[in-house]
């Protein structure tokens, strides 16, 4: 059955087809001022096109019409059509079709590298599409769109120093502001450097990252591994309390870190005292550190333990699959049972996702600054609570 593109693809011809039919019968003729009849050649490429056969109507179609300046919008139109349905094979001959043109006016032209750019950048050939928009990039009317598509292509290639070019170029053209965007890019290159074991390196791109742009905690967490991995612990906790203190839903990738530092340095009374602190500033974080250490199976501190126990007692989907009440008691509980069921959520919070993008709902396991879904930076924020939908579920279907 002809489906809606193909309908489409039909209508393309039958607007050529009453087009030639129109300056025919209304342009200038012989005397008789007879019109023409409809050309057959349209009627049998609609015919290839609504049996389907779109290889047939594309070499028919490329054959038939000239690409001249009546017609060459209706090979863009076509061409921009098979990108939309995934055959980008059709839509590059075509947009190389109309380049081969020698006549070729320049802002058609550019129109053309433009599209064709977007066909090999849509086909995965990203070699390709960025020596185009480089091209584009140099002073055409597509020079805005082009920046845009290297900084995606650098992204994806991990070239982060020529997104960084082409981000600031695209700043002074764009009138727009990508900070967020370059600070990141420096975060990343800070990153490589670090695990290149490039100290040095990688200080100097998390200070390009923060100089004259507004702050991102990436910077901040980069520097507090730095510190860590180069033993400067004092540096490493300052950093780490301060961006739990500013943006506490990173507390999920600072405190793991916090605990190990103070049980390295056998100051687990300290780390009792800045957390009970935390805790006093931050109520409502309980819940968060709960969960960071029932991700983590960080135990054995009391103040993080207490945290973690308060949430299972309290959490109301967990009643669905323990009688929790008949684990306490008016002055204690079942210690040996809570630890099953901590290590059992242990488990169970390991093969669920931990993060999710706020643009577009994307999850995963990890903190990833970039969503690799809306190609959004810094929209992941991690769950405060065990997800017990994927039990839920199990449950339901074996009733």
């Amino acid at each position: 059955m002809p489906t809606e593109s193909t309908f489409l693809l039909a209508g393309l011809f039958l607007l050529l087809a009453a087009a030639g039919w129109a300056l025919g019968r209304f342009g200038e003729r012989d005397e008789e001022n007879v019109p023409p009849p409809l050309n057959i050649d349209y009627l049998k490429g609609l015919n290839f096109l609504l049996n389907e056969q779109t290889d047939q109507a594309l070499e028919h179609f490329l054959k038939m019409v000239r690409v001249d300046d009546k017609t060459i919008e209706t090979h863009f139109a076509l061409g921009s059509l098979f990108r939309r349905r995934g055959e980008v094979d059709r839509a590059i001959r075509i947009h190389q079709n109309i380049i081969a043109r020698p006549d070729l006016a320049a802002e058609q032209r550019d129109q053309a590298l433009f599209s064709l750019a977007k066909d090999y950048m849509s086909a995965g050939l990203l070699d390709r599409a960025e020596n185009l928009f480089t091209q584009l990039a140099q002073g055409s009317r597509y020079q805005v769109q082009a920046l845009e598509n290297l900084c995606r292509i650098y992204e994806q290639e991990k070239e982060w120093q020529l997104a960084i070019e082409s981000g600031q170029k695209l700043e002074v053209l764009g009138g727009r502001s990508l900070a967020l965007e370059i600070a990141h890019y420096y975060c990343e290159l800070a990153e490589a450097a670090a695990a290149s074991n490039d100290y040095e390196a990688a200080r100097k791109y998390v200070k390009r990252a923060q100089t004259g742009r507004p702050r991102t905690m990436r910077g901040a967490l980069t520097r507090a591994h730095i510190a860590r991995e180069t033993e400067d612990n004092k540096t490493a906790l300052r950093l780490y309390h301060r961006i739990i203190d500013e943006n506490t839903y990173l507390i999920a990738e600072a405190l793991p870190e916090i605990v190990a530092i103070y049980e390295r340095e056998g100051a687990t009374a300290e780390l009792e005292l800045a957390l009970e602190s935390l805790l006093k500033k931050h109520p409502d974080m309980s819940t968060l550190v709960a969960y960071t250490a029932i991700v983590n199976d960080i135990g054995g501190v009391p103040v993080i333990d207490a945290c973690v126990e308060d949430y299972m007692l309290n959490e109301p989907t967990l009643g669905e699959f323990v009688d929790l009440q008949r684990l306490t008691g008016p002055d204690q509980t079942d210690a040996t049972a809570l630890a099953k069921i901590r290590k059992a959520l242990c488990k169970l919070a390991s093969a669920t996702p931990r993060y999710q993008c706020q643009e577009c709902g994307f999850s995963s396991q990890r903190l990833l600054w970039q969503c690799p879904s809306c190609r959004n930076w810094e929209t992941q924020r991690p769950a405060s609570r065990v997800q017990f939908d994927t039990v839920l579920q199990h449950s339901i279907t074996q009733r």
